[in-house]
């Protein structure tokens, strides 16, 4: 039926069966979510929900800490609209999947921010005593935290939002000191110098997860070092020439780096037969046109024959450290990609460098304070600095200017465009800075491995979803530094060792352990002070003989020993240990990933979760970065607030999370008319099913065919859904639900169908058979949506059952496999494809307005129907089999009251017998 009539010649509208429902097509989600949100909250919902699940199957995911230092973000949104993704549907299934979310409060994210606010002030951190400071910075944390968890709510997160962690809580603190004492009992903690990542800008070391790389343009610069000394006495009297873009570490060199396999080349200028130079052979092109001439070569020279030369640096002439020679020692690093073949070496400044002049015995002199500036009684440029301010290393600044004046200095322009290492926070240029830091050996042997070793196993016994984040972070582990992870810094929990001023050995002793630990449990991190020191080392230290460490953990190891705190420490007992999931951006392989596996690897001996879930970046509509800059950010807050958080839900789950993604208006929009789509299946099916009893439930065998198949189609999607919770796939969740909703039944079953609901009987078998399947489908389509549209599942399930218990306390649908009938669906699956072919046969009569719809439509059929009702199917007047396939108009009159076109209708508004039958009763 999908016709109004013009003017029926009797009211036949009070003998429809109409659906009825007071569940309204207009959504209006800002406005009802809200007053959902509260009722959940008033129920208590996450604590009556545990009740329910407990006993059950465990499935735990440990959050990931997010920084609170902002609002929410879009990256937030996505992040955890996931995770509650994972939860629930976990839920679904039967399990007892509690959520614990968390906040990471410690470190230079908070710190930083704190000191925009005093910089504001025009106050200086650095006079305002530590206790002090570190209370701004735990009241700023905790204002985010606040604030952060109100817009998180806002989503439909079902957390135990009234108890997460912070690792700012002092139990949180003291657990993190317990951890970090383990690696030191064991003997995995040793200090030592070594370039790490510098901020000169926030004055601490920096993990490579603090690090974005940026494109830059840089001064590079030619620097001639006079050959003093070599056994190839041609060299004497010539120069090396290094090439750098840091003319800032020229002022520390101690080596120069050759190729023991590179083909070098004595060559001098074409205009000038003075001077001569040593570069690489393949590099003497791209040396001449820096030079501005052609070089003519005079010797050939082997990079391995240069062992034993000695160059003195270009301002020897300043005496001390500058008037000392410097060798050239072989590098296998050396290459002839770029420069000079040739490689200066600043050992304070390098991993290579340090690893080279160590190995040679050449030591760091620390020439550079932690604010990038050299030291005072530095002889060159003592005082200056900052090294990264670009001016300092212009052509024309003083770097270059010195050079130039003492007759080392080639060639300079700045003009050499490469990407560099910045910080993510402050976004300014970082620097390899040598300093004594306390690392954890990541190759040091011990019964059961290296900790490399260790963390490679735990990586290839650990799920990884998608699988590509195997091959990332094992990369990464295999090639990485040992950990760096004292930081220069106030607000963090601190290192809390003594270290034995005569030895240089660290104190391990339990007693003395078991009291910084029972210390910080009582104060959190201001319990780490001059103050307490003597009492924690008892009477048998006495505190002249150490020195009490004051730097602060990476705030990477805070983070990675969450799972130490949260699923261990039984403040949360309805977690354990380890996590089935961690979910995070693919960035975390670097970051959280990897800490938490070196720390849970170092400790426990494999990784604190089973399977590892990443998602990828969102971008602007147009594939973007998202910027304030650029305008095109996207704010969850304010989508929310115009769409309602069930909208942003059904793109975080619509889109391939697993890669970047993009977000944009014309997005949105398609995801708003998928969402109108769900919305209006949910609401038919809530007005077919009006006045539904279990009395009028029909067997599925006693079913017509369409039933059944029905309930095939059902049972198939039932397994895929199950198939992408398994997997986390949850793009493919969402697709098989509305392509099943929109194809399967708007489209099909329910167009079909109609006529019977409408005009049937009440008690016509095929009627009470449809509307058993409609509350079927009911039933598992309001729980498939659930994890998806946590409002509009919910009112929808309220409005059918006003007094029923909310539909996420619900379990996943009792679905049979037996009603998997192969045979059956190949059958209709042919019957479907035939009736689009006849829909494109008849749409061109509709669209040359010949009819007003397909009943008006005579359709021959070349093959054999069996028993199908093909008219039904294809909703026309009559189905003729046999002979050539199309379409006529039909000449039979309209049945007033079901508007299909038959022969046994006498006349326009008469009734068909069928139509007799129901309406004389």
């Amino acid at each position: 039926m999908t016709e109004t009539p013009d003017t029926p010649k009797q009211d036949y509208r009070d003998s429809v069966f109409l659906p009825k429902t007071d569940f309204p097509m207009k959504a209006g989600l800002p406005q009802k979510e809200p007053g959902i949100l509260a009722r959940w909250q008033e129920q208590d919902f996450y604590a009556e929900l545990r009740n329910r699940r407990r006993g059950r199957e465990k499935f735990i995911l440990h959050d990931g800490p997010p920084y609170a230092n902002g609002d929410m973000h879009i990256g937030h949104a996505l992040n955890h609209i996931l995770k509650d993704m994972v939860v629930r549907t976990q839920t679904l299934l039967g399990k007892d999947a509690p959520y614990v979310p968390g906040w990471d409060c410690h470190g230079l994210p908070i710190e930083w921010k704190v000191e925009e606010q005093y910089r504001k002030k025009k106050l200086n951190k650095d006079e305002v005593p530590a206790v002090e400071f570190r209370a701004e910075c735990r009241a700023y944390a905790q204002n985010w935290v606040d604030t952060q968890r109100e817009q998180l709510k806002r989503l439909g997160i079902n957390a135990d939002w009234d108890h997460p962690y912070l690792t700012m809580d002092f139990q949180a603190e003291a657990t993190i000191v317990s951890e970090l004492l383990k690696f030191a009992e064991s003997g995995q903690l040793y200090r030592g110098a070594k370039p790490v990542m510098w901020s000169p800008v926030e004055k601490t070391a920096l993990a490579e997860a603090e690090i974005e790389y940026e494109d830059i343009t840089s001064t590079q610069i030619d620097v001639a070092f006079e050959i003093v000394e070599s056994p190839i006495a041609e060299l004497v009297g010539a120069h090396a020439v290094i090439w750098t873009t840091t003319p800032w570490t020229i002022p520390v060199n101690q080596a120069i780096a050759y190729g023991p396999d590179v083909e070098y080349r004595l060559c001098r200028k074409r205009q000038d037969e003075g001077r001569q130079y040593i570069v690489g052979l393949e590099l003497l092109g791209a040396f001449g046109a820096r030079l501005g001439d052609e070089l003519v070569p005079l010797k050939a020279i082997k990079g391995s024959d240069l062992a034993g030369t000695m160059v003195r640096h270009p301002m020897h002439a300043l005496g001390g450290f500058f008037a000392k020679p410097r060798p050239m020692l072989a590098g296998d690093f050396v290459t002839t990609d770029s420069g000079t073949g040739l490689v200066h070496m600043a050992p304070d400044h390098g991993e290579d460098d340090f690893d080279l002049c160590k190995a040679n015995g050449i030591e760091p002199v620390f020439a550079v304070e932690g604010d990038g500036k050299y030291r005072a009684d530095w002889l060159w440029l003592g005082g200056e600095g900052s090294v990264i301010n670009p001016k300092f290393n212009a052509p024309d600044g003083s770097i270059c200017a010195a050079l130039h004046e003492a007759g080392g200095l080639l060639a300079a322009s700045a003009d050499y465009k490469h990407s560099y290492p910045h910080s993510w926070r402050s976004k300014a240029k970082v620097i390899y800075r040598c300093t004594p830091q306390w690392f954890v050996p990541m190759d040091k042997a011990s019964a059961d491995g290296t900790l490399r070793e260790k963390a490679m196993t735990a990586i290839s016994k650990t799920r990884w979803v998608p699988e590509k984040g195997q091959n990332r972070i094992t990369a990464m582990v295999e090639g990485r530094p040992d950990w760096v992870l004292s930081r220069q810094r106030a607000w963090g929990v601190p290192i809390t060792l003594f270290v034995d001023r005569k030895s240089g050995q660290y104190l391990c002793d339990a007693g003395v352990n078991a009291r910084i630990i029972a210390g910080v449990r009582e104060m959190g991190v201001d319990a780490w002070s001059d103050e307490r020191a003597q009492a924690y080392l008892g009477s048998d230290y006495a505190l002249a003989d150490y020195e009490r460490v004051t730097d602060i953990l990476d705030v990477w190891f805070d983070s990675g020993c969450t799972h130490a705190f949260v699923l261990e420490s039984g403040r949360w007992p309805d977690l354990q240990w380890p996590a089935d999931l961690y979910l995070e951006g693919s960035d975390q392989h670097r970051g959280w990933f990897q800490s938490s596996l070196l720390q849970s690897c170092g400790t426990r001996g494999r990784a604190p979760y089973n399977a590892v879930l990443t998602h990828g970046f969102t971008m602007d509509q147009k594939g973007m970065k998202m910027s304030k800059s650029l305008g095109n950010t996207i704010n969850p807050l304010d989508l929310m607030r115009d769409n309602g958080a069930d909208i942003l839900r059904l793109w975080a789950l619509t889109v391939d999370f697993t890669e970047d993604h993009r977000i944009g208006k014309e997005i949105l929009a398609g995801v708003s008319d998928q969402y109108r789509k769900l919305r209006n299946t949910f609401r038919y099916l809530l007005g077919a099913l009006d006045g539904f009893s279990d009395a009028e439930k029909v067997a599925v065998a006693a079913m017509p065919e369409l039933e059944r198949y029905m309930h095939h189609l059902l049972a198939d999607m039932d397994a895929k859904l199950k198939t992408a919770v398994n997997d986390f796939d949850f793009n493919t969740y969402v697709r098989s639900l509305t392509e099943f909703c929109n194809e399967d039944l708007s489209a099909f079953f329910f167009d079909i169908r109609k006529d019977c609901l409408y005009c049937d009987a009440a008690t016509d078998p095929k009627r009470m058979a449809y509307r058993t399947v409609l509350d079927t489908l009911f039933h598992a389509l309001v729980r498939y949506a659930a994890p998806v549209l946590v409002f509009t599942s919910e009112e929808v399930w309220q409005t059918r059952s006003p007094d029923a218990d909310s539909v996420h306390f619900s379990e996943w649908p009792d679905v049979h496999a037996g009603w998997i009938d192969t045979n059956l669906a190949e059958n209709w699956d042919r019957i479907r494809a035939e009736r689009m072919v006849a829909n494109e046969l008849i749409e061109p009569m509709r669209r040359n307005k010949e009819i007003g719809s397909s009943l008006e439509v005579e359709y021959n059929y070349p093959g054999d129907p069996g028993e199908i009702d093909l008219a039904e199917i294809f909703i026309v007047s009559a189905v003729h089999p046999g002979g050539e396939e199309g379409a006529v108009k039909t000449a039979n009159h309209k049945c007033g009251r079901c508007w299909r076109h038959l022969p046994e209708v006498v006349d326009d508004g008469a009734l068909c017998g069928r139509c007799a039958n129901v309406v004389g009763g």
